[in-house]
C-alpha cells in the first residue's frame, strides 16, 4: 500500500484557497489469470464483488469502453452517482471517474500485471478537492477491501 497525501493553502487576489490531494495505492496477488480478473472488472452490470458499489443501471452485458457513463448506487447511499470511463486498455488498465458531489474529484485506477507468480491486481484512488478528507475518511474501510474483493472473486470464478 502507498499513501500520498497533499495539503497547500494558497492565496489569490486576497482570498484564501485550499487545496487536497490524497493518493492511495493498493497491490494484491491473484492466482486467476489476467483474462478471467478483465471479465470480471468490465462486466459493468455485475458488481457484486466490489464493497462499496452496491448496483449499477447498465445492462447485462456491457462492456466498459472509454466514453461511457452510467449511474452506480454505492452501500452507503441510496443517491446514485455517476460514473465515467475514462480509459481503456484491455486486459491492462481501466481508469473510472466518479462524480458524485460538487468539491470532489474522485479517480479510480485499476491495473493488471501477469507474472509468474500470479496476477497483480493495482487499485488506486485518486481524489482532490475540499471535501476529499471528510469522504475519505467515510469511505475508506470500503475501498481498503476492493482490490481483495476483485482477487476472491476471480478465484471462485475459476474454482
Amino acid at each position: 500500500m502507498i499513501f500520498s497525501l497533499s495539503f497547500k493553502l494558497l492565496i489569490r487576489r486576497g482570498k484564501i484557497f485550499c487545496k487536497f490531494s490524497l493518493n492511495q495505492r493498493y497491490r494484491v496477488l491473484c492466482r486467476a489469470s489476467v483474462d478471467i480478473l478483465w471479465k470480471q472488472l468490465v462486466n459493468l452490470a455485475d458488481v457484486s464483488w466490489h464493497p462499496l458499489i452496491d448496483r449499477t443501471n447498465a445492462p447485462n452485458g456491457l462492456i466498459a469502453k472509454p466514453g461511457l457513463i452510467y449511474k452506480a448506487v454505492t452501500r452507503l447511499t441510496p443517491i446514485p452517482v455517476r460514473v465515467f470511463v475514462e480509459r481503456v486498455s484491455p486486459g491492462e488498465l481501466l481508469s473510472v471517474r466518479f462524480l458524485a458531489l460538487p468539491g470532489v474529484e474522485n479517480r479510480v485506477t485499476y491495473q493488471f500485471e501477469s507474472t509468474l507468480c500470479g496476477t497483480y491486481i493495482s487499485y488506486s484512488v485518486t481524489m482532490r478537492g475540499w471535501l476529499s478528507p471528510l469522504l475519505w475518511w467515510w469511505i475508506r474501510p470500503y475501498v481498503d477491501r476492493v482490490a481483495s474483493s476483485l482477487a476472491r472473486a476471480a478465484e471462485r470464478a475459476i474454482a
